[in-house]
This record gives C-alpha cells, structure tokens and sequence, in this order.
C-alpha cells in the first residue's frame, strides 16, 4: 500500500512497488490527463511535477514519488495554460499535457526564457511538430507570469508603504501624547 500526494489530496493504492506511476494515476485513479507516449521516458507525453520538478512518469516507479507532492495536468494552474490556447499551440493535441507541464516547470526555473533556453528544456517530442507555436505560448506565459510578478511587487510596495505611514503616524502620536503628560507634570 503507497500513499500519495496528488494535486493536494492524498490517495492510498495497493500495487507492485516498481509500478510507473503513470499507471497508477491513469488506472487506478481514473486521471486521464496526462498520457501514455513511448513507455521509455523518450517522449514526453507522461510528464508530471513530481516535487516540483517536471519528470516522465512512464519510467518512474511509484515507490519513488511517495512522498512527495505529484501535480497532474488536471492540478495545474499555470498561465502557460492560457497561453496555449490564446496562441493556439496544440494542434492533435496528445502531447500537450506533457508540454504543458514542462513548460510551466521550465518558467518556474526560468521566468524569462530565451528561444535558446526554451529549445534546450523542451525535450518533450511533438509528432504534428508545433515546436514554434509551443515556442510562442511559452514566450506569451512568460510575459504574463512577468506583469502578474509586477503587480504583486507593486501591492507589495504600497502595503510596506501604508504600513510604514501607519507605524509612523502611531509614533508621533504617542510621542505627543508623551509631551502632553510631561507638560502637565510638577516637578
């Protein structure tokens, strides 16, 4: 019995320890999300975050992802999704679970990729070849995930900065306060 953490719940399964933990999430979780490729690691089609690191999951036995947290296509909630259908990147669309989630691996390691960068990391093999689209979609994601991080530093900065006021205009009434019982005092 293997207890694992899929996409923030936990599931208990009975299988063979050297089980890919591809068939345990496909067949015994009923997770059809991310698919069946080569059954080498070759391809791509099977990839899933595991610990938070994008990994193909028709070699990897179940035994190794206890543990750890295992996100599917179906828990994933990245711009890189919005991205490929925005640039429509699939075109038969099999593979693009797996280059989805290696994708949104690659912009958590790089949030600023360059064609170069993105080439490298992209191993995952697309048999209707939308390389350049795929390409595309993870440059529209990165610019995306780029004006999310802007925003979020900007309400950052203006939370320290009502923070800062705050804490200044607290002190300089106590310190009146301060003066006020000073003055009335008799020495």
């Amino acid at each position: 019995m293997f207890e694992l953490k899929i996409n923030g719940a936990t599931h208990r399964v009975e299988v063979e320890p050297d089980t890919p933990l591809l068939w345990v999430v496909r067949e015994q979780l009923g997770m059809t999300g991310t698919k069946f490729g080569c059954g080498v690691g070759a391809c791509g089609a099977c990839t899933m975050h595991i610990g938070g690191m994008a990994m193909r999951t028709c070699i990897l036995p179940v035994a190794g992802a206890v543990g750890l947290e295992i996100t599917t296509i179906e828990g994933l909630d990245h711009a890189v999704q919005q991205a490929w259908i925005t640039e429509q990147v699939p075109q038969c669309g099999y593979c693009q679970s797996g280059q989805i989630m290696a994708a949104a691996s690659l912009l958590a390691r790089n949030p600023e990729p360059t064609d170069a960068d993105i080439d490298a990391a992209m191993s995952n093999l697309c048999r209707c070849a939308t390389y350049d689209r795929i390409r595309k979609g993870i440059h529209a994601a990165a610019g995306e995930l780029a004006v999310l991080r802007a925003a979020e530093a900007e309400a950052a900065a203006k939370a320290a900065a009502e923070a800062e006021a705050e804490a200044a205009a607290k002190a300089e009434a106590e310190g009146a306060e301060g003066v006020e019982g000073a003055e009335g005092a008799t020495p």
